[in-house]
């Protein structure tokens, strides 16, 4: 028998491991299956739901209609800068120190859409407070310098224009006032600077207020993610409607965004855009929210309303009729859910407009017409009460008489009393307890007295430049 060398034989086996496989062979390696959802190679899921693809396709067609109207806003500010570091101050000394701050260049960036063809692009306040430049990037890349038209920092509304030589593409607004909690929601902005992200959610609220944001609150709350960079873009309907401008988060939570209703939103850019500011409402009373024992101590079922604690001399409410201690139920038709909602609806008010109060008054319902006029400033300060030898306790508080023969002032509150409890302070003056008006010292006793064989005290005081209501039970 012939035996093969074994030099050859291992060449042999060498070369039949590095010839190409068979086609057979080539079939069994791994294979990196590519889906052209054809009968060749078909996608893991053939048939997907019909709800799904449709909504896929309707935020495809959302984005692609209205990101062309969305911009991107890039503010610069001048900001002062004093600190250079320990060492530049230790070499300068007291000339680093007693020289002006040195100016520094810093640049924000928000987002905002197009209003109109001719260029008015609606946008917040922050966005482009303090700019002493704008420039506006349009979804073409053409980049145009801004200016501020008009800002309302009450509502965090701002309107900017810009100059183009032709016309530009726009959004259309819906009507924020038809939200439902539930609804899509879809966000485009600029956040961290990467342009026109679209994000999707839901309406998660409507009408939030109270959260300390902006002066006059309304806000939508969705879960759609907003981020830096957001402030001052829309937030859409699947119909491609701005229901809103996006235009705060909540820091420590997640997937907890606020927009400010686009109808609040066009009243604000309307004036901007006609005079360069907004006129405001003014009803001339002062109010403060109810408490449950405020509540019942007024007669009412429930803890809704606003309370009326104070009426302007020569007011709209005043000459309307309206009184210290009426409880306002109803603005024009719309009902008061709180103090914030009705500061809204009567600075939302046009000056001249005649509207309906619907107000309770020792348990009886009236209704009071009112022509409201355009906001007034402030009223001046009262003067600070003096003091007085004479001292009157009852109700866990210790009396004085106050300056002008008008109430009493507190010098001292039990810290273990009801009133205390309520939140009376040192320093306030007591006008009137459980509507029995307090102008000296024997009127305190009086109706101090009277007060403790009722159930709740409810007293109305003076507090620096405002007047308040205070409940408490009897102890």
């Amino acid at each position: 028998m012939h035996r093969v060398p074994r030099p050859v034989l291992h060449a042999l086996l060498l070369t039949s491991l590095l010839l190409p496989l068979t086609g057979c062979e080539r079939e069994q390696e791994a294979h990196i299956q590519t889906s052209v959802r054809s009968d060749k190679v078909k996608p893991p899921v053939e048939k997907p739901a019909p709800e799904l693809i449709s909504t896929q396709e309707a935020f495809i067609e959302v984005s692609e209609k209205v990101t062309p109207a969305v911009v991107n806003i890039s503010a610069a500010r001048m900001a002062a800068v004093r600190d250079l570091g320990p060492l530049f101050e230790d070499f300068f000394g007291d000339l680093f120190r007693q020289h002006p701050p040195l100016q520094r260049k810093e640049q924000s960036l928000g987002s905002g859409f197009i209003l109109s063809a001719d260029g008015y692009i609606l946008t917040n306040d922050h966005v482009v407070k303090g700019a002493a430049e704008i420039k506006v990037k349009l979804s073409d890349q053409r980049i145009y310098d801004g200016k501020v038209v008009g800002s309302d920092p009450h509502t965090d509304v701002a309107v900017i224009k810009i100059e183009a030589q032709e016309k530009l593409p726009t959004v259309v607004l819906g009507d924020s006032d038809t939200l439902k909690v539930g609804q899509w929601a879809l966000a485009i902005g600029n956040p961290f600077g990467l342009d026109r992200t679209l994000t999707v959610g839901v309406i998660s609220a409507t009408g939030r207020a109270n959260i300390g944001i902006e002066d006059y609150e309304d806000f939508i709350q969705t879960d759609a993610s907003i981020n830096p960079g957001n402030s001052g873009g829309p937030l859409l309907n699947i119909y491609g409607e701005v229901m809103g401008i996006n235009t705060a988060i909540v820091a420590a939570g997640q997937g907890i965004g606020f927009a400010i209703p686009i109808n609040l939103a066009r009243l604000i850019a309307d004036q901007l855009i006609e005079k360069g500011e907004v006129t405001r409402g003014w009803l001339g009373v002062s109010i403060q929210p109810l408490t449950p024992e405020l509540a019942e101590s007024f007669g009412l079922e429930m803890v809704s309303g606003a309370l009326v604690n104070q009426v302007l001399a020569g007011s709209p409410a005043e000459k309307a009729g309206v009184k210290r201690g009426d409880v306002l139920l109803t603005y024009d038709g719309k009902p008061v859910r709180g103090v914030r909602e009705l500061q809204l609806l009567v600075a939302n008010t046009p000056a001249g407009s005649k509207i309906e109060l619907v107000v309770l008054r020792q348990g009886k319902r009236l209704t009071l017409p009112v022509i409201i006029a355009a906001q007034q400033p402030p009223p001046a300060a009262a003067a600070a009460p003096s003091q007085d030898q004479e001292k009157r306790q009852g109700l866990g508080l210790t009396v004085a008489p106050a300056a002008g023969g008008a109430g009493v002032q507190v010098e001292t509150v039990d810290p273990d009393s009801a009133a205390a409890a309520a939140g009376v302070r040192p320093g306030d003056v007591i006008l009137a307890i459980n509507q029995q008006e307090v102008n000296d010292l024997s009127a305190f006793r009086q109706a101090a007295e009277k007060a403790g064989k009722k159930r709740n005290v409810v007293l109305l005081v003076r507090r620096g430049e405002t007047t308040l209501y205070l409940a408490f039970p009897v102890r």
